[in-house]
């Protein structure tokens, strides 16, 4: 299993378009793994990611019900509403990764997750700054806040642009070129809607549901 990053010339700024001719350039994968005992609430999740010399860019659409989003400020625990995630380790040879968490509504929680070896050293899970967070381009097609939850079949998505600047500076990798290998997976999950759920590109084999599981990410090749 793996997952190929095509390159466009420039990425357009992000609207939450699943439909605009640029993402038609990009590979499309699905979230269909739903390992865990849950509520049975199967969304359709499908994912794009194209990159330019600048940044990377992800754009998730959802077929959902049950659609909730109550956070609202950077690094709000947005994975108890309807979220999408996207976890990525840059560099070759660790497991030191970035989660980028988004609820329906554009909120984001991102952390810098050290790697085993990091963490036997003393280093800590580290949340990126406020200030680093505002480099990335959001953009999502429903309100910042949905309360009363969604109970209707709901179609939504999210577009975000992370500068390759974000991932010099918090794990010093460089600007992939083509042929360059990182390793991720993609997730769905609403802990606290009224139908929880839990779901994953690649299979995570855990008896419950933990999506920081870098032992199972799978590659993500820049073409």
């Amino acid at each position: 299993m793996r997952y190929t990053i095509n390159r466009t010339a420039a990425l357009t700024a992000p609207d939450a378009d699943w439909d605009r001719p640029q993402w038609q350039t990009a590979e499309t994968l699905a979230i269909t793994h739903f390992p865990w005992a849950d509520s049975g609430h199967r969304p359709r999740v499908q994912v794009r990611v194209l990159y330019d010399e600048r940044a990377l860019g992800l754009i998730f659409r959802v077929e959902d019900r049950y659609v909730r989003a109550v956070a609202e400020r950077f690094q709000d625990g947005v994975c108890t509403d309807s979220c999408v995630e996207f976890f990525v380790a840059p560099i070759t040879g660790s497991q030191a990764y970035f989660n980028f968490e988004v609820n329906c509504g554009g909120t984001m929680l991102l952390h810098r997750c050290p790697s085993p070896e990091e963490r036997d050293q003393g280093r800590n899970t580290e949340n990126v700054s406020d200030e680093d967070g505002a480099t990335i381009q959001m953009a999502t097609t429903l309100p910042k806040i949905v309360e009363p939850e969604i109970a209707e079949p709901t179609t939504w998505a999210v577009e975000y642009h992370v500068p390759f600047a974000l991932f010099a500076k918090y794990f010093g990798s460089q600007t992939p070129t083509p042929g360059c290998e990182w390793l991720g997976n993609f997730y769905k999950c609403g802990d606290q809607t009224s139908h929880p759920h839990w779901g994953s590109w690649a299979p995570v084999d855990t008896p419950r549901p933990n999506f920081h599981q870098p032992n199972f990410y799978k590659p993500l090749i820049f073409a």
